[in-house]
């Protein structure tokens, strides 16, 4: 058996279906439902029970993929301890990050990055998905977390804050937030802080417009359509919104830069990492929405909790 087997069945024990390991493998579908026949041909034996639910690992498949785990560690663990015996500060460093923070705060940094080492290329995923750092999906991640997985590495950088924002020319100073239309996250989006927040202030019902990403909350409520709950580095940056209130306290949170510990070490993850901590603590009271005028904080009409 060769590698290219191991790794087809693991993607498919993985995803639980072909089009599913073929997003995986960056095949088509069938592709893999072809390299899948000729694998079971060849060993004669069937390695995945077919069902309307998907593809089960039969008890062979099962233990194949557990030696394609094992052997998929072992070769990324390799990777990670040999890139991390570069000492010189040039390469390719993957970031992954919101596009809030990406639209909001890093532009600049990053293209001031680039400017300062101009030898190492920068690749940018600008996803609300969480990419993993462990399988080499990217080298550093900037995003908002509560608690970052312990295998990671990396450093508290800042609070971000969020509080209500609409535009100015339909929101008064001292809005009553029950009085207007709200834009709010959809299901997809997978913020049930916003969601719960949103739901105890009995706003939810107010939310007759809905997206699944921040940026989308923005534009919504930069165009009028409604309150919305943003970040304070996008709202507060933004001459066509206006604040109502202070900073939401249940809804702050602490932004982590992190990479792998294999990584660390790496010359151009090192001088990247600091380049973005010492960029991002100056941003730190942008951040935390401070230098908001405190004539409007007499008209607060935003719930704390």
């Amino acid at each position: 058996m060769q590698w290219n087997d191991l790794h087809l069945v693991l993607a498919i024990a993985a995803s639980g279906s072909l089009s599913g390991a073929a997003r995986r493998l960056g095949v088509s579908h069938a592709t893999v439902f072809r390299q899948l026949g000729g694998l079971e041909e060849r060993l004669g034996v069937r390695l995945f029970d077919r069902s309307r639910n998907g593809y089960t690992p039969t008890l062979a498949g099962e233990e194949l993929a557990t030696v394609a785990r094992r052997i998929e560690r072992e070769v990324l663990a390799a990777e990670r301890r040999i890139a991390g015996r570069d000492l010189r500060p040039s390469g390719t460093v993957r970031l992954t990050t919101t596009d809030t923070l990406l639209f909001g705060v890093l532009s600049p940094i990053l293209a001031d990055f680039r400017e300062a080492y101009p030898e190492i290329e920068l690749e940018v995923a600008a996803s609300n998905e969480v990419f993993s750092l462990t399988r080499r999906e990217a080298d550093v991640a900037l995003r908002p977390a509560t608690a970052p997985p312990e295998i990671l590495v990396g450093r508290r950088i800042a609070t971000i804050a969020q509080a209500v924002y609409g535009n100015r020319e339909f929101i008064p100073d001292a809005a009553d937030i029950h009085a207007h239309a709200w834009v709010g996250p959809d299901e997809r989006m997978q913020y049930p802080a916003l969601e719960k927040w949103l739901r105890e202030a009995g706003l939810l019902a107010h939310s007759r417009y809905r997206t699944n990403t921040m940026l989308g909350l923005y534009l919504a409520a930069k165009e009028g359509a409604g309150l919305a709950v943003l970040p304070c580095y996008l709202g507060d940056g933004d001459k066509e919104l206006r604040r109502v209130g202070a900073p939401i306290e249940a809804l702050a949170t602490d932004l982590w830069l992190l990479t792998h510990a294999d990584l660390r070490a790496t010359a151009r993850i090192r001088v990247f990492l600091d380049f973005l901590a010492d960029a991002l603590k100056r941003q730190r009271g942008r951040l935390a929405g401070e230098g908001w005028p405190s004539r409007h904080e007499s008209g607060d009409k935003v719930p704390a909790r």
